[in-house]
């Protein structure tokens, strides 16, 4: 069975080795060969948002629930990172800079038990193109929150300073829609 207080002592452990980002994603890889006892152990997602789970200089873990049919702009993190799935999908879009912004350099399809381990220079834009909400734990090596990062105007794709109010507010927005939605349907709200 999964352990959350288990998982992230194993993930602080790790971050002294000479890899951590490698021994880091061998223990989401493992954890994540169990999908549902993850969900178990964190709750099935029905709404979005971004949980922490911890939190230090040298390491975050968040619990990110994607909500149907949210986009994520593109930005980037300055810090390696590991994504995992125990449920739903994740769509990246992978970009580099270009004179007039930001130019697409690919994609990645991320499914329940998948795990992707970004390097510290990657830009990207993230999609749940489902109609169901996407179970995911996201690992940081360092301050996820206090890092100076970037983000793209998703039209303009010109770069800005990364701003956590205007991703908290892409969340909120994202849930009060699929709400709306599910209310103008009269069907529940998929899983």
């Amino acid at each position: 069975m999964f352990d959350v207080d288990r998982f992230v002592a194993d993930c602080r452990s790790a971050i002294t080795e000479h890899a951590p980002e490698v021994a880091i994603k061998e223990l989401l890889e493992r954890a994540l060969a169990h999908p549902a006892e993850v969900e178990a152990a964190l709750g099935t997602p029905q709404e979005g948002q971004i949980a922490t789970l911890h939190h230090s200089p040298e390491l975050t873990i968040l619990k990110v629930i994607w909500t149907p049919g949210l986009t994520v702009y593109p930005h980037d993190h300055r810090m390696w990172a590991i994504i995992g799935l125990y449920g739903g999908r994740e769509d990246n879009t992978f970009y580099r800079r270009a004179p007039a912004g930001l130019t697409a350099a690919g994609d990645r399809r991320l499914g329940r038990g998948d795990v992707a381990l970004l390097g510290r220079a990657v830009i990207h834009s993230v999609t749940n193109p489902l109609r169901e909400f996407t179970g995911a734990i996201h690992i940081y090596g360092g301050d996820f929150f206090h890092t100076p990062r970037s983000d793209w105007d998703p039209e303009t794709l010109q770069e800005r300073p990364y701003d956590v109010e205007r991703a908290k507010r892409l969340f909120t927005e994202a849930n009060e829609r699929w709400r709306a939605e599910c209310a103008g349907i009269g069907a529940p709200a998929a899983r």
